[in-house]
């Protein structure tokens, strides 16, 4: 049997952090098995030991994927916005809608990874990885804010990601129902209120 090429091998590494960052997110980390992954990947289960060591350390290099990709689609509001404000208030928005509640294979990975790096051992690089992206949200959220000092701007990011995160787990434990949209509603009124307060 041939064997990959290097160029190939990337790919296919590639390909199996970008399914396990969507997938750990869609149905939480212990619910998906490797085999499970390399098969939603489109490769063989003998193959995941090639490139990574266990799950546990595939668990923590999508996490950080998954922080990376949230990430880029801040940044994007960033520059798509004529200020601050205007990106923070398209970040509350995006995050806070339906689409993401009913996407979460894609939806932020704070929201997504809370309930499974919750109950992983201290020890697992989960937690690491996990903590690191929670930091680069707040220092993003932090850069928008046009009120105050360095503390003061961390304490109203982490008061917006942990209302944002918050709502967004209890719209999704709710289902596709009314209560689920009110949640949402309630708390994307009240940061864009709050938002709205802090420029006046």
């Amino acid at each position: 049997m041939p064997r990959v090429s290097l160029e190939q091998a990337e790919l296919n590494r590639d390909r199996i952090e970008d399914v396990s960052a969507q997938l750990f997110r869609e149905l939480g980390i212990d619910r998906v098995s490797v085999v499970d992954l390399m098969k939603a990947a489109g490769l063989t289960h003998g193959g995941f030991y090639g490139h990574f060591k266990s799950k546990d350390e595939l668990a923590a290099i999508a996490c950080t994927r998954a922080f990376d990709l949230s990430r880029e689609k801040w940044e994007a509001s960033v520059t798509q916005s004529r200020s601050p404000a205007a990106a923070l208030g398209a970040i509350i928005n995006r995050y806070l809608s339906p689409e993401n509640r009913n996407a979460p294979g894609t939806a932020c990975p704070a929201a997504m990874l809370a309930s499974d790096v919750a109950r992983e051992d201290e020890d697992k690089p989960v937690r690491e990885a996990y903590r690191a992206g929670l930091d680069d949200l707040l220092d993003s959220l932090g850069a928008l804010q046009e009120q105050g000092g360095p503390k003061t701007r961390r304490r109203h990011a982490i008061t917006q990601l942990s209302t944002m995160v918050g709502a967004l787990l209890l719209a999704r434990a709710s289902g596709t129902t009314a209560l689920s949209d009110e949640i949402l509603d309630a708390a994307r009124k009240e940061l864009l209120a709050d938002l709205k307060e802090s420029r006046s």
